[in-house]
């Protein structure tokens, strides 16, 4: 018999859970909740980590945890503190005692592991301090409060300037230190600012998570409405357990939707793995690069029983993320076979306290067949990274804006959909990958194309987990059909072009590129290595600055300027161009799996998760495209000006 428990703030953990008699903790539900039973929340604010006992059966068994309608449901990783004392101009101090925090103290736990670049010292961890839901800066030392203009600066490997741990230095910065102490206890001072922190709202972090099972293979929850913040879970690389606000932990069918989550110290929500392959081992033990554990993991995962009728297929969907260090959602292996919808996500990455190779408002490994739609995702250091396996995604319909960069794919071999997306900031791929079909996108940046020979990654068979090969990528076996460019004047240098003038060299077809193999003279596997791969290019426009590549038989070329424009009235986004009356005339077909063919490595096609053909008639607006139908996201497009609600 399928049952509903209610929780309020005037409940008792003693009651029967009714709701005339509810239960205080929603953890008291979550201990009870099985299989078909719904958890009903009531207005308040929970400090509690909620951690599921039980998984549902099934998605028509599943447990359900909601806000009550029309109620704001808030859990916090934090506490609120008072008692502090003002020790010098505007810094304060409490002293906390030891066993405050329990088995976990935050502010005896450094950001750390494999892949975080900077900080190596220690000196960033995972407690917070926030005053009036604003969360300060961890300084470096006592002393730095009192002069808190001052910050340290560092280069960002491989990113192409030099940043600030914090963007503005020379405003004003609120500020905390802590130290734990031989007797156990912490010290945490603060500079407010001129704020009394006693008369304001003045919370720390305590919890790593606020919705998460400490044990893995809790499956088909239901987390839906609710308000989470102030997670202080650690760095979460693919080497490690991956810990979040809110994650799924190593399960199955799990629905994340219409729910407000920010201000973690690393992610928001995960997808990810469990810790039982190894936690960080590369930087702990140096015996090994965390490739080589990552290669480790990716099998010792599939002996474990990773496999689409385990793990994945979650759904995320109708939230917003934001103010998270690290990453909005994260996930390794875990988020496979999922869809990712209608999420906006922003302010990622952005505070520059610490540094590594795993930040993005979404970074995912092994996103095998994800669907990537309908999201906004802006404000953070990378918009989307897909990294490693993510064969059969499909990245759909999502508007980037005022990224670093917006998207990367990495070391994956396709084949991968990216279709009738809106990448509006300056930079706007970093394509390390092969096997990629860009089709009908708005590019108002430039791409970056990287070969990646010093590391192979897996392929897997069609729609399953199971590895069928390694490669490395050569670049390149690429189609980009019905794409809009837009032109830059900087010089980008060798690696990096606006338009697809950096294929130039490639040849056009395979029946071409097996020429070229069959005469190069080199060794049987060396040539494969040197031979550029062929490219699938036709009916892209080009504004501004913008080149095409060199043998695109149909394409659309002016130095005349897009216009592109985004624009924020009355709680929507909307977006100018101005269009020349000529493009309307390009040869646009409508692409499909039977006009995409497969990528060179993997031998599968471009279809739809379930195998079924895969047809891109759909716009970024959800309109009907035809052969001939506008370059870029919209189908329906009007010789000049043109202005178009996006979001």
């Amino acid at each position: 018999m399928n049952r509903t428990y209610h929780v309020a703030k005037h409940g008792s953990d003693l009651a029967p859970g009714t709701e005339a008699q509810p239960f205080l903790t929603i953890s008291r539900a979550a201990q009870i909740a099985d299989r078909g039973d719904r958890v009903i929340v009531h207005e308040g604010v929970y400090r509690e980590w909620v951690s599921p006992a039980n998984g549902g059966l099934n998605d028509a068994a599943r447990i359900v945890y909601e806000a009550a309608e029309g109620e704001h449901v808030v859990i916090k990783g934090s506490e609120a503190v008072t008692g502090w004392t003002q020790e010098e101009g505007d810094v304060w101090r409490i002293t906390l005692p030891a066993g405050y925090f329990g088995a976990y103290n935050p502010y005896a736990d450094p950001i750390f592991g494999d892949w975080l670049e900077e900080p190596k010292d220690g000196s960033v961890h995972t407690g917070q301090v926030y005053l009036n839901g604003f969360a300060l800066y961890e300084a470096k030392s006592r002393g730095e409060l009192s002069d808190p203009h001052r910050r340290e600066t560092g280069m960002t490997p491989g990113w192409s300037s030099r940043v600030e741990y914090i963007r503005e230095p020379e405003k004003t910065v609120y500020q905390w230190y802590a130290e734990v102490r031989e007797d156990g206890s912490t010290v945490i001072w603060a500079n407010f600012q001129g704020e009394n922190p006693n008369e304001a709202l003045t919370e720390i972090n305590v919890r790593r998570c606020c919705f998460y099972p400490e044990k893995p293979g809790r499956n088909y929850i239901t987390v839906r409405g609710f308000e989470m913040a102030h997670g202080a879970s650690n760095w979460a690389p693919p080497t490690g357990e991956q810990m979040g606000i809110l994650g799924a932990h190593w399960s199955r069918g799990w629905i994340i939707e219409n729910n407000h989550i920010h201000d973690a110290r690393c992610c928001g929500v995960s997808l990810g793995q469990d810790g039982f392959t190894g936690n960080s081992l590369s930087t702990r033990t140096l015996e090994k690069s965390g490739y080589q554990y990552q290669m480790e993991a990716v099998f010792r995962n599939l002996q474990l029983g990773w496999s689409k009728e385990l793990i994945g297929s979650h759904i995320v969907r109708n939230n917003v993320i934001h103010d998270c260090g690290q990453c909005g959602i994260v996930g390794h292996m875990g988020c496979a076979f999922s869809t990712i919808t209608g999420n906006h996500i922003y302010n990622v990455g952005v505070r520059h306290e610490f540094f590594g190779w795993e930040i993005a408002g979404i970074k995912l490994h092994a996103a095998i067949d994800l669907q990537l739609m309908h999201n906004y995702i802006h404000a953070c250091t990378l918009g989307t990274w897909l990294d490693w396996q993510a064969q059969g995604a499909r990245i759909h319909a999502n508007l980037y804006a005022d990224n670093d960069r917006d998207l990367m794919i990495e070391v994956t071999h396709g084949p991968h959909t990216i279709d009738h997306n809106i990448f509006a900031s300056a930079y706007n791929f970093d394509n390390a990958a092969q096997g990629s079909a860009f089709v009908n996108n708005l590019c108002c940046g430039f791409m970056r194309r990287i070969k990646v020979l010093d590391r192979t990654t897996p392929y897997h068979y069609a729609h399953s987990t199971q590895v069928a090969g390694n490669a490395f990528v050569m670049a390149a076996d690429d189609r980009l059909y019905n794409n809009i460019f837009v032109g830059t004047h900087e010089d980008l240098g060798s690696e990096s072009a606006a338009g697809t003038e950096g294929y130039n060299g490639h040849p056009s077809s395979f029946a071409d590129y097996k020429v070229l193999i069959d005469t190069s003279g080199m060794a049987e596997h060396v040539r494969f290595m040197h031979v550029p791969q062929p490219v699938y290019i036709d009916a892209n426009a080009y504004y501004d600055d913008a080149k095409a590549y060199e043998q695109e038989e149909h394409r659309f070329e002016t130095q005349a300027a897009l216009g592109a424009k985004l624009s924020e009235e009355n709680g929507g986004v909307y977006l100018e161009l101005e269009i020349d009356a000529a493009m309307l005339s390009l040869p646009t077909r409508v692409h499909s799996t039977q006009t995409l063919g497969y990528p060179r490595i993997v031998g599968t096609p471009f279809d739809q998760p379930d195998g079924s053909a895969l047809t891109l008639d759909r716009d970024y607006l959800g309109q009907v495209r035809a052969d001939g139908s506008a370059a870029g996201p919209f189908s329906r497009l009007a010789p000049g000006k043109n202005r178009i609600r996006i979001w």
